[in-house]
């Protein structure tokens, strides 16, 4: 059997708190934004605390998307910057991160030993996309 991996995920403003609890109740880390930085936090700052925490941001901001894209995938700014994306409308994102969460775990534990790990995952009201 293997051993399910232990995430940690930093949850950007207006990320429901239902999703962090769905998130530590399976056995994961959550940080709060408001516990680690002033809220209204310029997104680049956000980014940089999470890759800095060694967590996957998880977000409802669609600039975040952007900016990760941009920044994250194949740059040097954010290379080991994960992005979880809620493009699914607020109260379902709690059970669709739920839905969704072993499929999370394997994406993490399928990058380990990557030099610049990293996961992008974003789930809609019907669909879940990953790039690696």
């Amino acid at each position: 059997m293997t051993k399910k991996p232990k995430l940690r995920f930093f949850l950007d403003e207006g990320v429901p708190r239902a999703v962090g609890r769905r998130l530590s109740d399976n056995g994961h880390l959550v940080i709060y934004l408001q516990d680690a930085t002033a809220s209204g936090s310029p997104d680049q700052l956000v980014c940089a605390v999470a890759q800095a925490n060694e967590a996957i941001l998880v977000a409802l901001d669609g600039d975040m998307k952007q900016l990760a894209q941009r920044h994250g995938v194949g740059q040097r700014r954010y290379r080991k910057l994960s992005l979880l994306k809620l493009s699914c409308r607020e109260p379902r994102a709690a059970d669709r991160v739920g839905s969704a969460l072993s499929l999370i775990e394997h994406e993490w534990k399928f990058s380990e030993g990557s030099p610049d790990r990293r996961m992008f995952i974003d789930i809609g009201d019907a669909s879940i996309s990953t790039k690696r």
